[in-house]
C-alpha cells in the first residue's frame, strides 16, 4: 500500500491528523475572501507543505518504534497538520461560486477532497480525532494473541500458520485469536466515525461517505454506477472460481466443514482475512503433475536474502529506462522486523519529504508473495518519484487506483521467461502448464477482487448511517457473504467487531484503491505487453527490459493528479474507461478449465 503520508490527499486527513495551535478559524476565513482564488490556493500549498514533512517524519518513527513517546509526537504532530488542512479545505469552499481558471478550479477541488478524516473545527474535537486515530494504529500493530501466558504470537507468526497449516481446529483457534483484538476497537471507532462527520459536513458534505466516494472526477452516484459495472465484468469468473475451490476445500476438510450449497469458512482459505487464496494452491490445484514454478524454493536455492529480493525489484524497474533508488532509500527503509522492539509490519511506501526522501516499510518473509509484495511498494515509489515535480496538490495518482496498480503491473510481468532472465530458474515450463500458474495467480488476485470492493460498501454504509454501530459485525459479514460467498467459521458476539481485525480499517486507508487497481492491473499490463511488441499471450508476457515500455508507463506517471484521471488513462490505453476485459482475456485458458471441472457440481451460495 501507499503510505499516507506519501502525498497530501492522504496526509491531510488519515490517521495522522495534526492539530493546530489554532488561530481564529473565522478570522482566517474572513481574510482569505479578500484574495484571489489563485493565490490562495499556493498560499495554501506552501503551508502545507511546511507542516507535512515534519508529519510525516513522526509518523515514520512511530511506526516504527511503538512507544507512548512516539504516540504522543506523532499526534501532536499530525494533529496540527490535520486542523489546518481541514481549515484550509473550508476555506476554499468560499470560492466555489467565483469564476476562475480550470487549473486554479482543479486544485480548489482537490484540496477540497483530499481530506479522509477531516478534523471538526472544534479544536477539543480535532484533539480528540487525533488522539483516537493514533490509538487505533497502536492498538492494531501491537496486537498479539497468547496462546499460553509466555506464548504471545505476533501477526506475522499468526499469518505463517493460516498458510500452512490445514488443521481446521488449529486454523479456527488462530483466527479467533487475532480477532479478540478488535472488540476493544469499536467504541473508539463508532466515536471516531462521528467526529469525521462532523468535519465533512463543515466541509458541505452530508456525511464522510459523499466525501469519499467524490474524489473520483465524477459524482459519488456515478462512481458506485462504475464499481458496479466493472464487478459485473468479473463476477462470472469469480464465481467459477469460488464453485472450484469449494469442491476442494470440501473434499480436504469434509462436506460437514465445508457445505457445497453455502459460503465457504473463512478460516480455510490460507489467509488471515480470507482476501487472496495463493497459500491454498496445493489444495485446489489440477489433479495432473504440472511443472509450476515454484517462486519461494527458487529464491530459498539462490541464496537471496531481504535485501537482494528489493535490489531485484528495483533491477526491473531499471530495466524499463527509470533511474536508480535514491542511496537514502537503501539507509532509511526497514526492510526486515526489529527484534528489540515493536513495529507496524503491514507493507507500505513512503516519501517524507514528497521529493526524494523514498523508503519502504515491511517485515519481509522470503516467499514468492513478498517478492511481489516488493515490486508492487516500489511501484508507489517510482510514481512517487515521477510526479514529484508538479505542484503539491498534484503529487497523487491519476486516482488512487492507480498508485495500486502500477507495482501490481509490474509483478504480472514475473513470469517463468523473466524468472529465467534473472536466473532464479533455469528451464520455462511449456505452455501446457500454464492452468497451474493461472490458477495461482486467479488465487491470489480474482479472489481479491471483491474483498477489495465490500471494504468501503461497510465503510460507506457506517459513514451515512445506513449501518448502526450495533450493527457493525452483522453488516460486515452480510457483505462478504453477498460479494465473496465467504461467511464466519463461526458465531459471532454482539460485541464482535472484525472489520477492526483488518488493519486497513482502523488504520483509516480507503479501500475502493485497491479493487480499482486490481481492475486497472491487467488493463496497464494489457497495453505495455502491446507497446514492449510482445506476441506472447498476455498471461506469459513480460515487459522487463523494455525502454518503450518504460517510456509510456512514465509518460502517464508524471501527470500525477494534473490532469483529471480519464485523461491520464487514455495516455497510456487510447481510451478514457476502465475496463476489466483484460481479466477475461489474461485468465481465458483457465476459465474454459474451471467450467470444465464444475460441470456436476452445485455452484452459487
Amino acid at each position: 500500500m501507499q503510505s499516507r503520508i506519501s502525498r497530501v490527499a492522504s496526509i491531510v486527513g488519515i490517521a495522522f491528523g495534526l492539530s493546530a495551535c489554532i488561530d481564529d478559524p473565522t478570522k482566517k476565513s474572513t481574510e482569505r475572501t479578500n484574495k484571489p482564488a489563485a493565490q490562495f490556493i499556493e498560499e495554501a500549498q506552501k503551508e502545507i507543505e511546511q507542516l507535512q514533512h515534519p508529519a510525516a517524519q513522526a509518523a515514520w518513527v512511530y511506526q516504527t518504534y511503538i512507544n507512548q513517546d512516539t504516540a504522543q509526537l506523532s499526534a501532536y504532530l499530525s494533529e496540527r497538520l490535520s486542523n489546518r488542512s481541514t481549515q484550509l479545505a473550508v476555506e476554499s469552499a468560499q470560492y466555489n461560486q467565483v469564476e476562475v481558471d480550470a487549473e486554479t478550479r482543479r486544485k480548489l477541488n482537490l484540496l477540497r477532497n483530499s481530506l479522509v478524516l477531516p478534523s471538526p473545527s472544534d479544536p477539543a474535537k480535532s484533539k480528540a480525532l487525533s488522539n483516537i486515530v493514533t490509538e487505533l494504529e497502536g492498538m492494531y500493530g501491537s496486537g498479539t494473541y497468547c496462546l499460553t501466558t509466555d506464548n504471545c504470537l505476533t501477526l506475522t507468526q499468526m499469518s505463517k500458520i493460516m498458510a500452512n497449516s490445514r488443521n481446521a481446529d488449529e486454523l479456527l483457534d488462530i483466527w479467533q485469536g487475532w480477532r479478540e483484538i478488535s472488540p476493544p476497537m469499536k467504541p473508539l471507532y463508532q466515536q471516531q466515525v462521528a467526529l469525521a462527520n462532523e468535519g465533512a459536513q463543515q466541509l458541505g458534505f452530508n456525511d464522510l461517505s459523499e466525501l469519499w466516494r467524490g474524489g473520483y472526477d465524477m459524482s459519488a452516484a456515478n462512481f458506485s454506477t462504475e464499481l458496479d459495472r466493472l464487478w459485473g465484468q468479473v463476477q462470472p469468473f469469480y464465481q467459477a472460481l469460488h464453485c472450484h475451490v469449494r469442491a476442494k476445500l470440501g473434499e480436504e476438510y469434509g462436506e460437514n466443514i465445508v457445505p457445497q450449497n453455502q459460503a465457504i469458512p473463512a478460516h480455510l482459505l490460507g489467509n488471515m482475512w480470507a482476501q487472496s487464496w495463493g497459500n491454498i494452491y496445493d489444495i485446489v490445484k489440477p489433479d495432473e503433475p504440472l511443472d509450476v514454478v515454484d517462486v519461494t524454493v527458487a529464491l530459498a536455492k539462490k541464496g537471496y536474502d531481504e535485501l537482494q529480493m528489493v535490489e531485484q525489484a528495483e533491477a526491473f524497474f531499471s530495466s524499463l529506462g527509470f533511474d536508480p533508488l535514491p542511496d537514502t532509500f537503501w539507509q532509511r527503509s526497514q526492510f526486515t522486523q526489529p527484534r528489540d522492539r515493536k513495529v507496524v509490519c503491514h507493507a507500505s511506501a513512503w516519501n517524507l519529504d514528497d521529493k526524494d526522501d523514498l523508503r519502504i516499510k515491511m517485515c519481509i518473509q522470503k516467499t514468492a508473495e513478498e517478492f511481489s509484495v516488493i515490486h508492487h511498494e516500489l511501484g508507489h515509489s517510482y510514481y512517487q518519484r515521477a510526479y514529484n515535480q508538479q505542484p503539491l496538490l498534484y503529487r497523487g495518482s491519476a486516482n488512487d487506483g492507480f498508485h495500486e496498480a502500477i507495482g501490481d503491473t509490474i509483478s504480472l510481468s514475473i513470469t517463468p521467461s523473466y524468472l529465467k532472465q534473472i536466473e532464479l530458474i533455469t528451464d520455462i515450463p511449456d505452455p501446457s502448464n500454464d492452468i497451474g500458474m493461472l490458477l495461482q495467480v486467479a488465487l491470489e488476485k480474482i479472489a481479491f477482487v471483491p474483498f477489495g470492493l465490500l471494504v468501503d460498501q461497510w465503510r460507506w454504509g457506517v459513514f451515512s448511517g445506513d449501518i448502526s454501530p450495533e450493527n457493525y459485525n452483522q453488516a460486515w459479514w452480510q457483505l462478504r457473504e453477498k460479494y465473496q460467498g465467504v461467511r464466519a467459521p463461526i458465531s459471532r458476539a454482539p460485541e464482535a467487531f472484525d472489520p477492526g481485525a483488518k488493519y486497513h480499517v482502523p488504520g483509516n486507508t480507503p479501500y475502493t484503491r485497491y479493487f480499482l487497481a486490481h481492475i486497472l492491473q491487467f488493463q496497464f499490463h494489457r497495453e505495455l505487453c502491446k507497446i514492449a511488441g510482445n506476441t506472447d499471450p498476455i498471461h506469459r508476457c513480460s515487459i522487463y527490459g523494455s525502454k518503450k515500455a518504460g517510456t509510456a508507463l512514465n509518460e502517464m506517471l508524471t501527470l500525477g493528479k494534473s490532469k483529471p484521471w480519464q485523461e491520464a488513462l487514455t495516455t497510456l490505453t487510447g481510451t478514457p474507461d476502465m475496463d476489466a476485459s483484460a481479466i477475461i482475456d489474461y485468465f481465458a485458458p483457465l476459465k474454459s478449465w474451471l467450467d470444465e471441472q464444475n460441470k456436476q457440481r452445485n455452484c452459487g451460495w
